[in-house]
């Protein structure tokens, strides 16, 4: 009886569970927020404390500037800090926990416009819940959830997590093209965040063709990387760009129009 009941527990779990992203996409979340939300802010304070935090004061003010325009856009109280590190990177956590490292204020030669890009897009993952959503698929395949609903619809996120398992397995059948997936939805959600707090839109083109040069004409193989390509991801800009610049010229019509450099 158990065995019958049990298929069926799984199943409800896993259709309550399943909500939709603000782009649109179906997306499988477990975990609760709040737990995701916590493990958001002990990382942040372990990076902080591992991590040395920059004293440029230009460099606060503007990632600040542009953090604030942006996150003025989706509301709450978000912390932003400036970390010290050559790299090009950024990152936001749940639990609205904003990083910028001073090697991505250089890349983007302290355009405010294409820091906005980067950093609407990070903000864009958090606004989507894909670390959830990442969670939630790897507590899913690790429990054999996945398995229940694979031969009924395995178009399905679980359908096909099930099927990376019996397939080429999970790194590169799963959970790195959903890692693409999610960097694609964070750049268009984040295109229209800089675009709505009155940022020039076409600047994350721009800031992608910059990151292209940067990596020396050897861009990531796609099937292998959790980023889309460099040529990938800027042709998916280019298509939303016309969407992005009308809530641009809406934004500049309201008298959005930021002054962070």
């Amino acid at each position: 009886m158990l065995k019958k009941i049990a298929p069926i527990l799984i199943i409800t779990g896993l259709l309550t569970a399943c909500v939709t992203s603000p782009t649109g996409r179906s997306q499988l979340l477990i975990m609760p927020d709040a737990e995701v939300d916590q493990m958001g802010l002990q990382s942040f304070a372990t990076l902080k404390q591992q991590k040395p935090i920059s004293q440029n004061p230009q460099y606060n003010q503007l990632v600040s500037c542009v953090a604030s325009a942006i996150t003025q856009e989706v509301g709450g109280g978000w912390e932003v800090v400036v970390f010290e590190g050559s790299s090009p990177n950024a990152f936001a956590l749940p639990s609205n926990k904003i990083g910028v490292y001073t090697g991505m204020i250089t890349l983007a030669a302290g355009n405010q416009d294409q820091l906005a890009a980067v950093i609407g897009h990070e903000v864009g993952h958090v606004l989507a819940k894909h670390s959830n959503e990442r969670a939630s698929q790897e507590l899913a395949v690790n429990q054999g959830l996945g398995m229940v609903q694979t031969m009924s619809n395995p178009q399905t996120a679980m359908g096909q997590t099930a099927m990376g398992l019996l397939g080429i397995g999970v790194e590169y059948g799963v959970l790195k093209p959903y890692s693409r997936t999610h960097e694609s939805e964070a750049d268009i959600i984040g295109m229209d965040l800089m675009a709505k707090a009155g940022f020039d839109p076409s600047q994350s083109i721009t800031l992608w063709q910059k990151m292209d040069q940067a990596s020396q004409g050897q861009p990531p193989i796609e099937f292998t990387s959790t980023h889309p390509s460099h040529a990938t991801r800027i042709q998916q800009l280019q298509q939303h760009l016309p969407q992005a610049m009308a809530l641009f010229q809406q934004a500049q019509a309201m008298g959005k129009q930021p002054r962070c450099q």
